[in-house]
């Protein structure tokens, strides 16, 4: 699993994930979770709980009393229960009882753990009638729990001292109580929640860092230090600017050129032994613009205000290649993180520039504030040289994303139609929602130029669509690709909600580690 890795002196809530079979009454713990489901008469206890019937009895009262509704996200915590072991129970809400489903199980142990996150121990027994939903809750309770508090001041400089060396253990110790039995597979849907959970809360660490303290080089740094604390499998590499620019990177070299950090390549390798994979396995490419002013194009001083999140893209792929190698993946991993910082200054780039790319193809600059696709060109023109059997980029690209698709829908673009699909499908299995969407060719006229090969942008109308259709120029012939536009949920401006936090969600992580798992050539 991923060490903390914060460079203040915070201290990050690492919980840790637990399976037993026991009777969820007869444990010890500081709190106890079980659900609710609603009826027509108000929230009643969910199946599974297999709770006395006194203590049964006794939470049916109380929900009675406080006219709890069951809806998913609630939460009710009640102490001194008869005849359970725990402190108090909590009792989080699932919604209707026939709608209880994996995305239901994920946000009321989200929901619930975050009720208890300060708890030193916590069982959770919510209805799991399957694998899929045990993994289900075992996610949810674990990101539930998560907290930034890197940069905070509320902690005495002497708390957050004596309290460092325990990073590692400060998170609750979560039981998820199964009545599937202890099985490998069992055993082993709740490890993979723990390698995957700890991963997320790397990029949601990344994504809420403050951009002084994270440029480019800083981001290389932090990438290097969690690949060093991980499983040893992970190999990295880095191209500077001297080696961006020797290189003809052309389009991230303009994009970071007006600021005093320079910008960087990182490509993070896995190669597994025994690979299944007829080629070069899967390469993913992620938007790393560790600030986004918008350049000479400079945005509103309101709109720069989450522009921190704008590296999320290559936040989640860094995380999702140490988790693949974690887990043990089946085949070659390669994750190229683009990133820079886009300011404004003597030495910006302009609208009118022209330069080249990575493949030789001359871009005409039209708007300083669409840089994410200039990065991203020359990553997956870089990962195609590797000749990969597909290529992912994840990215927070367009504001149109959000128009179409709102902030928790990502939108996915691609050039083969069933490669789009399965990534889809592996989005919905982890909970991550996306939506199929449409390469128009009857837009691509909007990105010529009569000065370049290309104009890096069309006009307003379909505008996740264009730049969808600009990155497409840059995927090697015979590569299936697909683009992941997360502008949306990748960042929660509102109040946490279920599993999700408030700031970076880590959004993107667990869909390419499926996309790993279930990759064939």
């Amino acid at each position: 699993m991923i060490s903390p890795t914060r460079t203040s002196s915070g201290v990050t809530a690492v919980p840790s994930l637990n399976l037993t079979t026991r009777d969820a009454a007869s444990l010890k713990v500081d709190a106890l979770v079980v659900g609710s489901v609603s009826t027509d008469s108000g929230a009643t206890l969910a199946d599974g709980h297999g709770l006395p019937a006194a203590a049964a009895a006794h939470l049916a009262a109380v929900l009675t009393d406080l006219e709890a509704k069951a809806k998913v996200g609630e939460t009710v915590r009640v102490v001194a229960v008869p005849d359970v072991a725990a402190t108090a129970v909590v009792v989080t809400g699932l919604g209707a009882g026939a709608e209880v489903d994996t995305v239901a199980l994920r946000s009321a142990a989200g929901a619930a753990l975050r009720s208890v996150a300060k708890k030193a121990t916590v069982a959770v027994a919510l209805p799991a009638e399957d694998e899929a939903a045990l993994a289900a809750v075992a996610d949810g309770a674990y990101a539930g729990v998560y907290g930034f508090d890197a940069t905070s001041t509320k902690v005495s400089p002497g708390a957050k001292k004596a309290t460092a060396k325990k990073a590692a253990t400060t998170g609750p110790r979560i039981t998820v109580v199964s009545s599937l039995g202890q099985g490998k597979a069992v055993k082993g849907a709740v490890e993979r929640a723990a390698v995957i959970g700890s991963a997320r809360d790397f990029a949601r660490d990344l994504v809420n860092t403050p951009p002084n303290l994270l440029t480019p080089q800083l981001f290389v740094d932090r990438v290097k230090a969690a690949v060093a604390a991980s499983s040893g499998k992970v190999t990295v590499t880095v191209l500077d600017e001297k080696a961006l620019a020797k290189g003809g990177f052309g389009g991230i070299v303009g994009v970071g050129q007006g600021s005093a950090n320079p910008p960087r390549i990182v490509t993070m390798t896995y190669s597994p032994s025994g690979s299944r994979a007829k080629k070069g396995g899967v390469a993913f490419v992620g938007k790393g613009i560790t600030f986004d002013s918008g350049g000479l194009c400079i945005k509103p001083s309101a709109s720069m205000l989450t522009m921190k999140s704008d590296m999320a893209g290559a936040a989640a792929v860094a995380a999702s290649v140490i988790a693949a190698a974690e887990l043990g993946g089946p085949v070659p991993v390669t994750g190229y993180l683009c990133l820079a910082e886009n300011m404004p200054s003597g030495t910006a780039q302009r609208p009118g520039d022209v330069v080249t790319m990575r493949n030789g193809t001359t871009v005409e600059i039209i708007d300083t504030d669409a840089e994410g696709r200039m990065v991203l060109g020359d990553g997956i023109c870089l990962a195609g040289e590797s000749k990969p059997d597909v290529i992912v980029d994840i990215a927070t690209l367009t504001g149109a994303q959000m128009v179409a698709l709102g902030a928790r829908v990502a939108g996915v673009m691609a050039n083969d139609d069933d490669f789009r699909s399965t990534v889809v499908s592996a989005g919905a299995a982890e909970g991550e929602d996306s939506w199929a969407m449409p390469l128009p060719r009857e837009l691509r006229a909007g990105l010529d130029s009569v000065v370049a090969d290309l104009a890096h942008k069309a006009d307003r109308w379909g505008g996740m669509l264009t730049a969808g259709l600009f990155l497409q120029e840059f995927v090697a012939e015979g590569i299936k690709w697909a683009h992941v536009d997360i502008a949306g949920p990748s960042f929660n401006e509102k109040g946490a909600d279920g599993a999700i936090p408030k700031g970076g969600t880590g959004y993107g992580v667990a869909t390419l580690v499926n996309l790993v798992e279930n990759h064939t050539a």
